[in-house]
């Protein structure tokens, strides 16, 4: 599966994990909304969540994810082609928002996609390029799991809500 990222650079170059992944080769940087390729599209925005149905459309095409802080995130920022979906509950464990549901970093984002998508590999091998990486997919084990045995949206959605309810 194509890992590409919409990078806008406007967040600290040196905390920036879309720019890590590129190093190694494991994603690829787009400046513009044409340059990047049409795919699944992760966008908290999205109105449907992302799901196991989505992972032809992601093999055929991309997954994609855009990068940039969370202060210019907002929904204006999503007008990328492609099918967008938004991911479930899940507890980031970058050292900024440690803990903190849903403030995950593109790297993160992408793990937990793979993971949902049926590529548990794939989302190991970017997560062990960050020294925090295995403790995300640690924090996360239970409720990627069960994401990823789900067959739509729908399930996905439901399992999330009682993750919601316990908070």
């Amino acid at each position: 599966m194509d890992l590409h990222v919409r990078y806008e650079g406007d967040d600290d170059p040196d905390k920036c994990t879309a720019r890590k992944l590129a190093r190694f080769d494991l994603a690829e940087l787009h400046r513009s909304d044409r340059a990047t390729p049409y795919g699944v599209v992760l966008n908290p925005h999205a109105e449907r969540a992302l799901s196991p149905a989505d992972a032809n459309l992601a093999a055929e095409n991309a997954l994609v994810a855009l990068d940039c802080s969370w202060e210019s995130a907002g929904e204006k920022m999503f007008s990328l082609p492609g099918e967008h979906r938004a991911l479930p509950y899940l507890v980031a464990a970058n050292p900024v928002n440690f803990g903190r549901p849903m403030q995950l970093t593109t790297v993160e984002a992408f793990a937990a996609a793979l993971a949902i998508l049926g590529e548990p590999d794939h989302a190991e091998r970017i997560m062990a390029k960050f020294t925090w990486g295995e403790t995300f997919l640690d924090l996360n084990e239970e409720p990627l799991r069960r994401y990823a045995a789900c067959e739509d949206s729908a399930e996905v959605v439901a399992i999330q809500q009682e993750y919601l309810d316990r908070g």
